[in-house]
Order: structure tokens, then C-alpha cells, then sequence
């Protein structure tokens, strides 16, 4: 790979000092805690489980389906996303979209609550699923881009890693909250038990009210910048820009577009272990629904913790080295599981958790990367461009999951070959890994270059 001479302090959207205190920066990472419940609850460890139980389908069936209808959501997220995008940074008005966004998605979280536990309704499910996925993909375009608001160059990481800290340790509290006041007992608060899934179902109204209410402090801090709004662009300009965007990024840092792809993969890799992971839990290791809401738990926990200290590592060994850390520790951690899938519950409490560790970090580090080397002016046009690179990508965890289910069983002759769904998700890390590994760092990127 090739690079061009950059200048040695190139501007950038991060201010060379902090644009807020403390409180601020807990306002901002108020919105990880506030919409963490759309990723922890409803696309991990409560409803992609419920969805995927045999009330809906055999295990094959109900995954396979789940994998499908997260492809489609990550094609849909690729095509919307440079408009979308776009459009907040001509127009100004990212945090205003970001609240728009942010309470529809705490209305489609409620809207669950209208699947009931019946064939006839997993296409609802998975339909409600994928434009909650699709809109949470969104609004996380125009958060990101917000962090230019509360961070400097200096602390970025910590900032990045705190935010995703908090939004683990969110899915913490409303996860246990939701397990002992709703589903553990056999008659919960306000009387609502597991008749016709009730316990499941009140639990996505909870999600929906918890979105709205927890993500106020953000719009309390974050304000949009007044500036000149561009006129109205029709679709096929906006794509014409976004792809000028590109090229000028590429003139002017090619190891930033080279990022970009591999963070694709990688990301995507990343979406695939948590999205898969409960499923797995409960279809592969024999773990019962309230089982996997305790490990959810904890694992929580595990990363809330491990991502913000990362955070700190990140600010002095660099984003790119825990990322390389993270990536390679996943990849052996789930050839170990595959390798070790019939040692029951054990195997995935022990090594599942530890997988958890690693996931948030990843995440985390490589916003931060991307918001070292934005220009002034452009976040959210290239944070656009993130979240599109990755959804071009998006459907490759998913497909590569079910893809293996399926050699699995033509291999195997098995009937239920899900723990095979492992092997995809690591091939995807595997990707993201190799294209990583030869992309320069910022700092690496300053001068003369060639290689």
C-alpha cells in the first residue's frame, strides 16, 4: 500500500482542548446507557433468543431466519446511511435528527410487545427487529460524530471508551431489572407471568420507556452548531457527493479509506459475536432463557469495565494496537468454543465471557481512530461513510453464520449443526484482521510514505 505526504498537524474536527468538563462528557455517554437497550436486550439476549425458541420454529429454521432478516437490515443500512449522513452534516441538524431518531427507536423497541409467541408472528418480530436495527445504525452516524463535542485529541479514547463502558454497564442494570422484576418470577410486577409470553413482552415496553427517558441528559448537553444550511440535494447528488467525499479522503489519506474497509470487516465480526452469541448460548449450549439473561449480565459487566479501561490504553499505546490485541485474543477464544462446544454451559461462561471482554474495546478504539483523523467540519460525513462501508459489509456475519449452519450439516449429517454458525463469524475477524494489519496509524502517516 502507498500513502501521500500529510501535513504534520493536520486540522481536525477534535479542538486541541476538551469542549466541556465531566459533566458533559456523562451527558454525552448518557445516550451509550440510554439506547443500550435496543443492543443488550432486544437484539442479544432477550428477544433475538425469544424469537429464535421453538415457539416460533425449530432451531435451524428461527436462526436461519434471524441471520436473514440481519443481512437484509445491514443492506438497507448501507444504501440509507451516506444520505442520511450526509444530510446532517449539510444541514446542521445532527443532533437534531439524533433525537428524532432516538425516539423512534424507543417506539419500535415497544412494539415488540405485539409479538406473541407464535409462528404466525416471526415475521413481525423480525421485521420490527430490522428497522430497529436499521434506525439504531442511524442515529449511532449521528452520535459519533457528536463526540467532536466533548472530546480533544488528547482523550479521546478515554472518552470513547467510557461511553461504550456505559452503555454496558447500562444493559447491566436494565437486564437484571428486567430478569427479576418481570421474567425470573413466576408472577412478576403487576402480576404479569410467562402465559403467552407476557414476561418477555412487558419487557420491550420497559426497553422503549428505558430509551426514552435514559437519553435526555444527552440532548441536555449536546446542542446542533448554528451554520449556513446547505440547499436540498436530491438522492442521486447525494451519492455523487459521498463518493467525491471519498475520493478527496483518499487524495489526502489513503490509510484512512484503507481503515475504513478493514474496520468494515472487522466491526462487522464484532456485530456477529454478540448478535449470535446469546442464540448460541441457548440453542448450542442447552442454557436456559434466564441462564443466558445472568450471563448477559455479567458479561456486562466484564465489558463495561474491560472497554473503559481499554479506553485508557488506547490514549497511550494507540487505537490500531487494541484493536490488534482485541481482534487476535476473539478469533482463538472462538475457535476454542467451536472446538469445545459439547462441554456444556461451562465452556460458555467460561470463554464466551472472556470473548466479551475483547468486543467493546475493539469498538471503542476504532471510533476513536476514525475521530483522530477527521477533518474539521466533516464529522458526520465521514462517520456516514463508516457506518456505510460497514453495512456494505454488514451482511457478511450473518450470512457467513448461516452459511456454515448449513455446511455443518451437509459435513456432519447432524440436525442441529448452529455451533458451526462460529466458524463464520471468526472467518469475518480473520478478514478484518489481515486488511488491518498493514493500515498506518495517524501518527505513522505524518510525512513522506511508501509501502
Amino acid at each position: 500500500m502507498s500513502d501521500v505526504t500529510t501535513p504534520a498537524e493536520p486540522t481536525t474536527a477534535l479542538r486541541a482542548e476538551g469542549q466541556g468538563g465531566r459533566g458533559r462528557i456523562i451527558g454525552w455517554a448518557m445516550w451509550d446507557w440510554g439506547a443500550q437497550p435496543f443492543n443488550t436486550v432486544i437484539t442479544t439476549f432477550v428477544f433475538a433468543v425469544y424469537i429464535t425458541s421453538d415457539s416460533f420454529g425449530d432451531t435451524n429454521t428461527t436462526s436461519t431466519a434471524l441471520a436473514i432478516s440481519t443481512a437484509v437490515s445491514g443492506l438497507l443500512v448501507a444504501l440509507l446511511a451516506p444520505v442520511l449522513g450526509q444530510n446532517s452534516d449539510r444541514s446542521g441538524r445532527g443532533v437534531r435528527n439524533l433525537r428524532l431518531q432516538t425516539w423512534l427507536l424507543a417506539v419500535l423497541s415497544a412494539a415488540l410487545f405485539f409479538v406473541k409467541p407464535e409462528p404466525g408472528f416471526l415475521v413481525l418480530g423480525l421485521v420490527l427487529l430490522g428497522v430497529g436495527s436499521i434506525v439504531s445504525e442511524i442515529a449511532s452516524v449521528n452520535y459519533n460524530a457528536s463526540i467532536e463535542q466533548v472530546a480533544s485529541p488528547s482523550n479521546v479514547g478515554r472518552v470513547s471508551g467510557f461511553g461504550w463502558g456505559m452503555g454496558y454497564l447500562g444493559g447491566i442494570l436494565v437486564l437484571l431489572l428486567l430478569f427479576f422484576l418481570f421474567i425470573d418470577p413466576k408472577v412478576g410486577l403487576f402480576g404479569v407471568t410467562d402465559k403467552d409470553a407476557m414476561d418477555i413482552r412487558v419487557s420491550m415496553l420497559v426497553c422503549g420507556l428505558w430509551i426514552l427517558l435514559f437519553t435526555l441528559p444527552t440532548f441536555a448537553v449536546l446542542k446542533d452548531i448554528p451554520k449556513e444550511r446547505a440547499p436540498r440535494i436530491g438522492v442521486v447528488a447525494s451519492y455523487k457527493l459521498v463518493w467525491a467525499s471519498l475520493r478527496r479522503l483518499w487524495s489526502v489519506s489513503r490509510h484512512t479509506v484503507y481503515f475504513l474497509g478493514a474496520s468494515a470487516l472487522f466491526r462487522d465480526g464484532l456485530a456477529g459475536v454478540f448478535a449470535f452469541g446469546a442464540v448460541l448460548a441457548a440453542g448450542t449450549f442447552g442454557m436456559s432463557a434466564g441462564e443466558v439473561i445472568i450471563f448477559g449480565a455479567v458479561a456486562n459487566i466484564v465489558a463495561g469495565i474491560a472497554t473503559m479501561l481499554f479506553g485508557l490504553l488506547d490514549d497511550v499505546l494507540g487505537p490500531k494496537r487494541v484493536i490488534l490485541i482485541s481482534l487476535v485474543t476473539l478469533c482463538v477464544l472462538g475457535l476454542a468454543i467451536f472446538a469445545l462446544h459439547d462441554g456444556g454451559p461451562i465452556i460458555f461462561w467460561t470463554l464466551g465471557l472472556a470473548m466479551t471482554a475483547f468486543v467493546g474495546p475493539a469498538q471503542a478504539a476504532s471510533r476513536s481512530f476514525l475521530a483522530r483523523v477527521i477533518p474539521d467540519g466533516q464529522s458526520g460525513e465521514i462517520f456516514g461513510l463508516y457506518a456505510t462501508t460497514g453495512r456494505v459489509v454488514s451482511f457478511l456475519s450473518p450470512a457467513a453464520f448461516g452459511l456454515f449452519i448449513w455446511i455443518g450439516a451437509l459435513v456432519t449429517g447432524e440436525k442441529d449443526t448452529q455451533y458451526w454458525g462460529i466458524l463464520g463469524i471468526a472467518l469475518v475477524l480473520v478478514a478484518g484482521l489481515a486488511v488491518l494489519v498493514p493500515v498506518k496509524t495517524p501518527q505513522e502517516q505524518v510525512g513522506p510514505q511508501a509501502g
